[in-house]
């Protein structure tokens, strides 16, 4: 069977990468890059796996791309800190390793994610089919600075089994992230050469909201779903906002 090589990029994950690696302690190589954590996240790492690098922090698929070229074997799973793999993706993991013949180099796994101490399974969050599986020779991740993609150039197909991603345990978290990605996602919308307007982004903020509680069934997520509409549209209004702020700088 061939060898399964596990990346993680972290920064300040000690909450988290525990759990995330005992998930995947099975696998044959774990490489953790990480980027000046100030908590015990490396130390914790080191338990798992010699191979722990730290670096800067050039965005997410950048440091992507430098996990990845820290592995040595034919496939490879990339997992973020926050998320675990059940018992039943890693015998669907396992199996395609098992595969002599596979016709597809990469796989989509369904990611099932938390917010605020409950799993959706609407609002845009379910199943949230993402390639998480893949061979080393046949992908790497765009240079985007937040939400990277995974380019694959071959037949993509679908695992069984679910990723369980701990998004969000509490609102401060939530509003820390909204920050955070809002920011980043501004800086690489403008350059793009995007542009907003106060307008614009209080519209698309509205429509945010819209489309996760009422167009992909957020309401059916009781609580938490309006909570998680509400948040999608700080998020995109921020964005924007930002944007348009960024924008008016010399």
């Amino acid at each position: 069977m061939p060898n399964l090589s596990i990346i993680l990029i972290a920064r300040n994950e000690a909450a988290n990468i525990r759990a995330c690696l005992e998930s995947v302690a099975w696998a044959n190589e774990i490489i953790v890059v990480d980027s000046g954590s100030t908590d015990q996240t490396v130390a914790i790492a080191r338990e798992f796996t010699p191979h722990v690098y730290e670096h800067d922090w050039p965005g997410f698929g950048a440091q992507k791309n430098r996990a990845l070229g820290y592995t040595t074997h034919e496939w490879v799973f990339s997992i973020d800190a926050d998320e675990r793999v059940t018992p039943e993706l890693r015998a669907a993991v396992e199996a395609v390793l098992r595969r002599e013949d596979d016709a597809c180099v990469a796989y989509r796994i369904s990611r099932q994610s938390s917010y605020c101490g409950r799993f959706m399974r609407h609002s845009g969050w379910y199943p949230d089919p993402i390639v998480r599986l893949f061979r080393r020779d046949a992908a790497h991740f765009s240079d985007d600075l937040v939400h990277e993609r995974l380019l694959v150039e071959g037949q993509i197909g679908q695992l069984d089994g679910e990723l369980l991603h701990y998004a969000f345990d509490n609102l401060e978290e939530v509003l820390h992230k909204v920050n955070h990605y809002s920011s980043a996602g501004a800086a690489m919308m403008q350059q793009r050469g995007r542009n907003a307007s106060l307008s614009g982004a209080v519209l698309r903020g509205l429509w945010s909201f819209f489309r996760t509680y009422a167009l992909r069934g957020g309401f059916l997520d009781g609580r938490e779903g309006f909570m998680l509409a509400v948040s999608n549209a700080e998020g995109t209004y921020y964005r924007y906002l930002k944007l348009m702020l960024l924008n008016k700088k010399p």
